[in-house]
């Protein structure tokens, strides 16, 4: 075994805890600011179409990315039923469910680095094998990752407008 690689196999367990740390503070009490909620209910439903018209001639890999953002969708549902939602004068906060949220992103994460993993054992071996969108991009793990990670997120800011809009408006100061 050479070094780089008893390396790398130190520097990965390193690595998903500095993930999971850095994760760990996103998922706290926060302001809910309209723009990140519909910047986020418009961008990941385009990145999931321009992902899905990019795989379209491969029914696995599509499959996949469908599934993968219904399965992240339906456990938005559940993380926003878990989010704790507070009114301070005419500001809004939350602080999400991070459960499932450091859980979607933590095999996100994973699946990056798995591709990173294979690239780097496929160059280390004796015949490399030339490295194709099929291998990485149109992957099924890829897509369901993907997948699952941005039907998460678009249906994680989809229920925070939501809420946001069924909040009774403030009185008007005079």
């Amino acid at each position: 075994m050479q070094l780089t690689t008893i390396a790398l196999l130190i520097l990965i367990p390193l690595l998903i805890w500095r993930i999971y740390s850095r994760l760990k503070n996103i998922f706290v009490r926060q302001e809910s600011l309209m723009w990140k909620h519909w910047l986020g209910a418009v961008l990941f439903p385009l990145l999931l179409l321009a992902s899905a018209g990019s795989v379209l001639g491969d029914v696995l890999a599509l499959s996949c990315l469908g599934g993968g953002a219904l399965a992240g969708g339906w456990l938005a549902v559940f993380a926003l039923k878990k989010t704790r939602f507070e009114q301070i004068g005419p500001r809004f906060f939350f602080k999400p469910y991070d459960r499932f949220g450091i859980l979607v992103c933590l095999l996100f994460a994973a699946r990056v680095l798995h591709i990173g993993v294979e690239l780097y054992l496929n160059r280390q071996s004796d015949f490399p094998l030339p490295i194709t969108r099929e291998m990485v991009l149109r992957h099924p793990l890829s897509c369901g990752a993907f997948g699952l990670l941005a039907g998460y997120l678009a249906t994680y800011s989809i229920g925070m407008l939501r809420w946001r809009r069924a909040q009774p408006p403030l009185p008007e100061m005079e």
